[in-house]
């Protein structure tokens, strides 16, 4: 009777095991050569974020990205913003 219960609270244990993983990861963002982001078209911050990202990527070696869905935002109250 012992040994019945030793097996069945290891096939337990093991069971209960597999169901403690977490699928809280996030997916990592396209690569910027991939897609253009939608915060690219939201504010004159993400655009310049994309286009400084697209500046430091390898693209010369990557498929070409399609723009046409991209409207770059235009703030006229905004104060220029330095770019490196």
């Amino acid at each position: 009777m012992n040994k019945s219960w030793i097996v069945v609270a290891s096939l337990a244990a093991a069971a209960l095991s597999a169901c403690g993983s977490s699928n809280d990861e996030t997916p990592a963002p396209p690569p910027v050569t991939q897609e253009v982001p939608a915060s690219a078209s939201a504010s004159v911050g993400g655009f310049i974020a994309y286009l400084v990202a697209l500046v430091a990527s390898d693209a010369d070696t990557l498929e070409p990205v399609d723009v046409s869905a991209v409207t770059p935002p235009v703030d006229d109250a905004a104060e220029p913003s330095v770019i490196d």
